[in-house]
């Protein structure tokens, strides 16, 4: 996504859920959300929801930051200059909010008819990253080097022979490294305390704190200038509790649901190959940081694609990849992961950058204390986390 100014960056951090459909933050129903255990609907959550109906709120923000990626913009783009200071005015009407609602009803149109209903045809399709679809082929592009592989992208392999078994060596190599499965089984939990920086916080560091317990609860909290922003997951549920924002507590769902679990499940990673399913390898040659890398592919639980790459040399994972489904494509999440350091005999990530298509952060850790008790309360529904809005900025 390219952010033309700082305030534009923060803005399409903190607003890009009301971005192109015209909404307005709809207070009366935040006090529901997660009360049945069930995730609110974009239209229990925001008024003026003409297309994007009956999707959770987390898969809207998805849809969001898939525009935003489409046609490189960012919220006030298409909506007035003064909803960067006031949520209610994101439901003033543009032209380009209308036309967003036309390309979707088209987008959907011409999958079902064309396509028999699979999702072929995408924003992306045709903008590839501009606001107005080229027309006229290039010359310059057709004879000059073709563009360097997207390792970030879905690839499903027909039937590569072995392709199961290749995996599995590389995730038994990658447990090897990191320690090795007896050392992992004496892992049970661990805290973190290091530092958070991202579009949020104008790239300033942040207290960040982690409570993690095995095999598959985690709570992330960043003290933000505003307000805490806080990830959980208990092992079946996951929450995003989030300060200065318009929606206070989300109920994950989907791919977001799914990528919270395998987070927690990479925290202690030695049922990694019984966390996904279908696994398979056989990828061409792929570089990361000018590293050879051997990549992986499997599927969560709630079918979210996930490809995990590994360096070839130590066999330690260096980038996580999950690609989420929304309402109108995917969407891809990496996670870079660097710095290992050994914690209790395991090798842990000192160091991730997660980058996504509304934002990018990075956490630091400074210190992280194995085998302590990690109460119960740590990992149950956070509260919703005040919003004061961007007027307060």
């Amino acid at each position: 996504m390219k952010l033309r100014s700082r305030r534009a960056i923060r803005c399409a951090m903190g607003t890009m859920i009301l971005c192109l459909l015209g909404t307005t933050w709809a207070r009366s129903q935040s006090a529901k959300t997660g009360a049945d255990q069930k995730p609110q609907m974009s239209e229990e959550v925001f008024k003026n929801i003409q297309v994007l109906r009956g999707i959770p709120v987390n898969e809207f923000m998805g849809t969001m930051g898939f525009f935003s990626a489409a046609l490189s913009m960012n919220c006030t783009d298409c909506h007035v200059t003064e909803s960067a200071g006031n949520w209610d005015r994101y439901a003033d009407d543009t032209p380009l909010k209308q036309t967003a609602r036309r390309m979707v009803l088209m987008e959907n149109l011409i999958n079902r008819a064309d396509f028999g209903g699979t999702r072929m045809v995408t924003c992306y399709t045709c903008h590839r990253g501009v606001q107005h679809p080229e027309v006229t082929p290039s010359l310059a592009e057709q004879y000059g080097p073709p563009p360097p592989a997207d390792p970030d992208r879905v690839e499903v392999l027909p039937n590569a022979p072995n392709s199961t078994s290749a995996a599995e060596q590389i995730l038994d190599k990658f447990i090897q490294a990191i320690g090795g499965a007896q050392q992992l089984t004496k892992l049970t939990s661990f805290t973190a305390k290091g530092t958070y920086a991202g579009f949020d916080t104008d790239f300033q560091k942040v207290p960040a704190e982690i409570f993690a317990k095995s095999p598959d609860q985690r709570t992330v909290t960043n003290h933000l200038h505003g307000g805490d922003d806080t990830t959980t997951y208990d092992g079946h549920e996951a929450w995003l509790a989030a300060a200065d924002r318009p929606v206070p507590l989300i109920l994950l769902a989907g791919g977001d649901l799914d990528g919270a679990r395998l987070d927690a499940n990479l925290s202690f990673p030695a049922m990694l190959k019984q966390d996904l399913r279908q696994w398979h390898a056989g990828f061409p040659p792929v570089t990361i940081d000018d590293r050879a890398v051997q990549v992986v592919e499997g599927t969560a639980a709630g079918g979210t694609h996930v490809k995990l790459f590994f360096d070839k040399e130590s066999g330690l994972l260096v980038r996580q990849v999950r690609f989420i489904d929304t309402a109108v494509g995917f969407i891809p999440l990496h996670v870079d992961y660097s710095d290992y350091r050994a914690v209790s005999g395991v090798k842990m990530p000192f160091h991730w950058t997660v980058t996504w298509v509304d934002g990018q952060s990075t956490t630091e850790l400074t210190d992280v204390q194995p085998n302590v008790a990690v109460a119960a309360a740590k990992f149950v529904k956070p509260a919703a986390a005040a919003s004061r809005g961007p007027a307060s900025r």
